[in-house]
């Protein structure tokens, strides 16, 4: 009788708020309905243990009950994400444990490798499924909206590289590699002589062969390699979808380091995803511990004022800055799409729990850039001090074809 008390408090607390796509099935057989129609999500609850992930519903405790099959979800992904964030919402207070809280992490060379491996070494098929065809796993850019996502993703590595003005010849770091997808464009496309970095060994090896396959073993170098390492002087230096992993007090460092291997007269690029909670918190209602949980340990992601700031400590001048998080949402979505058509290939490389884990991952992203709990910087720099004779005084450069 308790339990039932409960739920059908929280059920009318949830229906007094608004009508939901929901249904949910409990062991004793009952179901119910929050929405009018065909619900978009059914939620089963195989056990009346499991109703306390639904009483106090998180987006982590929700994630934890999935992916552990504590509960069983049917829907569309981008609706049970939807549906999920519309429950956690209508019950508990964004305040607390389910605020915008900043959390931080040691950050030191094994615990960086160790958190890269656990995310990139799953297997190179499983992102093969749900990526484009080069393989690019960071954010697409649409030029006009319309554009499929090789295309768009293609046009960013382009819109990356016509940023920071690559000429022949040019030698170019490109830290955080992936699969080798920046490098390949850069020295096939503009003569640029490359390198490219990364500390997860399954895209060390594939990018290496899609050098080989290109036959530009003359100039792309594939490393595995921590940023720390590297030595040198580049006259390019891009940074996609890394500086997540680094930690905010190591920001500035991290900086410091792209400026010390930065020719005098050089340009960087750094893309990545940026909180949009003043102070640096994690995305609300328990969504940030979920991602740090399951998919991203020690991921830390700055506010674009604080990323601002330690790019100036660390001795570079910013020139350029471009928001790109409605760029991201489309591309998450494209690739939450392609996740749910190859649902069950997934499944055969990853295993049911990993695919769940990823399923609500990848919609759930899609979810959080429309929302603008988070958000997508590209920043142009230079090192600071110099004199500004040979900028370009308008970005036209930047969109000439």
């Amino acid at each position: 009788m308790f339990w039932e008390r409960r739920l059908d408090q929280w059920a009318s607390n949830i229906r007094s708020h608004a009508a939901l796509p929901l249904q949910l099935d409990l062991w004793n057989g009952q179901q119910l309905q929050f929405g009018t129609g065909l619900p978009q999500v059914i939620i089963r609850v195989p056990h009346v243990s499991a109703l306390k992930y639904l009483l106090q519903p998180s987006l982590s405790s929700l994630g934890d009950a999935y992916v552990n099959g504590k509960i069983e979800v049917e829907g569309k992904a981008k609706a049970v994400i939807a549906v999920a964030n519309a429950l956690a919402a209508r019950t508990l207070k964004l305040e607390g444990k389910f605020a915008r809280v900043v959390r931080s992490f040691r950050h030191d060379k094994d615990n960086d490798a160790e958190a890269i491996q656990y995310h990139y070494d799953v297997s190179n098929d499983f992102y093969r499924c749900w990526l484009d065809e080069n393989m690019v796993y960071s954010c697409a850019y649409f030029e006009r909206g319309d554009e499929d996502l090789g295309t768009a993703q293609l046009k960013k590595i382009d819109h990356i590289l016509t940023k920071i003005k690559l000429r022949p010849g040019n030698t170019l770091l490109d830290i955080g590699c992936g699969w080798g997808a920046l490098v390949l464009r850069a020295a096939g496309k503009y003569g640029a002589k490359c390198v490219g970095i990364t500390l997860s060994e399954n895209q060390a090896e594939l990018a290496r062969e899609r050098v080989a396959q290109a036959g530009l073993q003359d100039r792309v170098e594939i490393r595995l390699q921590d940023y720390r390492d590297v030595g040198g002087s580049f006259d390019r230096i891009t940074s996609v979808g890394m500086f997540e992993h680094v930690g905010l007090k190591n920001l500035p460092l991290y900086f410091a380091a792209i400026n010390k291997l930065l020719a005098d007269d050089g340009l960087v690029m750094n893309h990545g995803i940026t909180s949009t909670d003043a102070d640096s918190g994690n995305t609300p209602y328990g969504s940030g511990e979920f991602i740090e949980k399951y998919v991203f340990p020690y991921g830390e992601v700055p506010h674009i004022g604080l990323a601002l700031k330690c790019m100036q400590q660390g001795g570079l001048e910013v020139l350029d800055v471009e928001n790109l998080r409605r760029h991201y949402a489309k591309t998450c979505g494209m690739w939450a799409d392609n996740f749910e058509a190859h649902a069950e290939e997934v499944k055969k490389l990853a295993g049911d729990k990993r695919f769940r884990i990823w399923r609500v991952y990848l919609a759930g992203c899609q979810y959080a850039f429309q929302q603008d709990w988070i958000s997508l910087y590209q920043v142009v720099c230079r090192k600071a001090g110099r004199d500004p004779e040979g900028l370009d005084w308008s970005r036209a450069y930047m969109y000439s074809s």
